[in-house]
């Protein structure tokens, strides 16, 4: 008789985030590695060099908010609550639309920079689900038999 062992897969970040006590080191460098497109290709900029001294000093929300702006230069800060021990934080891409017009995506956890990773988290999950290509798509030609009429009455 042989045993199988069960496949052992890592808890995912947006797992991890939700999971974690507080922010850590480590914590931030993985998000920085799994869910960051623009902080490896700028190489050492300004704004990932910022980034980094952030991370260094243990500055977790100023780091988390210029992780952001880096990342999400398209996105905005639209709200940031803190009601009954968690941060509640809401990033979209209309910040002066209506809350009921708006579709915003929405963080929250009792750490106010992991409160704003999970949002940052979320957006790039949705980004990565509905990618779209960077050519828009060609309409597919008309039916040749096709013709358009018009249906006024000019009486």
């Amino acid at each position: 008789m042989t045993a199988t062992l069960p496949h052992y897969e890592p808890p995912s970040l947006s797992e991890r985030l939700r999971h974690a006590q507080g922010m850590t080191r480590p914590l931030m460098l993985e998000i920085i590695e799994k869910a960051c497109r623009r902080f490896p290709s700028l190489g050492q900029s300004e704004r990932t060099a910022r980034v980094m001294r952030l991370i260094d000093v243990e500055a977790w929300a100023d780091a988390a908010l210029a992780l952001l702006e880096l990342e999400l230069p398209l996105w905005h800060i639209r709200r940031i609550a803190y009601d009954e021990g968690e941060w509640h934080c809401a990033i979209s891409r209309e910040r002066e639309l209506p809350d009921w017009l708006d579709t915003a995506v929405e963080g929250c956890h009792g750490d106010l920079a992991i409160a704003l990773l999970s949002a940052f988290e979320e957006v790039q999950a949705i980004g990565v689900e509905a990618s779209r290509p960077s050519v828009p798509s060609v309409r597919p030609a008309a039916d040749p038999l096709y013709e358009p009429a018009s249906c006024e009455n000019f009486s």
